[in-house]
């Protein structure tokens, strides 16, 4: 399942860069592009947990 996120950033990527190179540029295309990327980076960045959380759970508790 995590092949997923990356499977479609790199098409997003590549729809995007498709729809961009041509002369008349189809708007709807590089619009999928776009989102197919964002939609993969979004759930690869919901995996990693936060910087705080852990820098948290790393501190001893001074009372």
């Amino acid at each position: 399942m995590k092949y997923l996120n990356y499977i479609l950033i790199i098409i997003g990527a590549f729809v995007a860069m498709y729809a961009k190179s041509g002369s008349g540029q189809n708007q709807f295309i590089l619009i999928a592009g776009i989102v197919l990327l964002m939609i993969g980076v979004y759930r690869v960045s919901r995996t990693i947990p936060s910087r705080t959380d852990e820098e948290d759970n790393e501190k001893p508790e001074n009372d």
